[in-house]
């Protein structure tokens, strides 16, 4: 553009080349509506491990146990390992600006062979209840939950810059498994991110075990949760309590819009 004789002359030629081809919406951009059928629950582990030389997993043991329960109840169950997918770390292109951050994932959009997509269709088009099991690491959640959960942003900025809810009457439940402490820091951070995308909680919405910060002796760790009929008891009943209130929100009628007052992000 510049300024000549009084005019302002604009060149309509791009300034730089195209990087991106014009192309069909991504099959996760069609609307959230479920398919008839009985209650669906999705298990999602966190839990990292060299797939060639695999370990007992607390966690995941305890998910397992969460399933089938759910299962013997007449659920229909899926289970998601992240550790068996291949996915890209968050390009963080909220920080640029939130209409940069869309649904699906722009990483999603931009790689069509994207692990975390069956995350996402599961979680937003599939589940009516989800149960995420991680263990606990330096009193954090595993470092594949925050990577997932950093691209799940993609989901909650759909409110942000749309008003529009993904995530509706759906349920979270969580398993948190460690050798270390900070088993309620852990359930804090989930219980608070999952409340942000939408999901609705049962009573006491999370199970979890830890021998305490001294408790090194990882051998003893293993053999009090694989042998523990009270923790695998009480993980199926998280399930089940899920489930249940995953059954009776069906029928609720969910808010179409969301008042965005004290919400994050609002406009201001």
């Amino acid at each position: 553009m510049r300024v000549e004789a009084g005019r302002v002359l604009v060149d309509v030629a791009a300034g730089t080349p195209r990087t991106k081809s014009p192309h069909e919406p991504h099959p996760l951009e069609r609307p959230v509506v479920r398919a008839p059928g009985p209650i669906r629950v999705l298990g999602l582990s966190t839990t990292a491990m060299d797939s060639g030389a695999p370990r007992y997993s607390g966690s995941d043991d305890l998910l397992a146990s969460a399933l089938a329960a759910a299962e013997a109840d007449g659920c229909e169950t899926q289970l998601i390992r992240l550790n068996d997918l291949t996915f890209e770390a968050c390009k963080g292109y909220y920080s640029k600006a939130a209409h940069a951050c869309t649904w699906p994932c722009s990483v999603t959009q931009m790689n069509p062979d994207d692990g975390l997509t069956p995350v996402y269709e599961a979680l937003v088009h599939w589940c009516d209840a989800v149960v995420v099991a991680t263990p606990i690491r330096w009193g954090q959640a595993s470092s594949l939950y925050f990577r997932m959960a950093e691209r799940l942003n993609t989901i909650q900025n759909q409110v942000t810059i749309r008003n529009r809810v993904l995530i509706r009457n759906k349920v979270a439940a969580f398993i948190i498994v460690g050798g270390q402490d900070n088993v309620q820091g852990v359930a804090g951070q989930m219980l608070g991110f999952f409340a942000e995308l939408g999901f609705h909680f049962p009573q006491f919405p999370y199970v979890a075990h830890s021998r305490g910060w001294t408790a090194e002796d990882m051998q003893n760790n293993v053999a009090a949760v694989k042998n523990s009929r009270p923790l695998h008891t009480g993980a199926g009943e998280l399930a089940l309590r899920a489930a249940a209130l995953a059954e009776r929100l069906l029928d609720a009628e969910a808010r179409e819009h969301i008042a965005r007052g004290g919400r994050k992000a609002q406009p201001t």
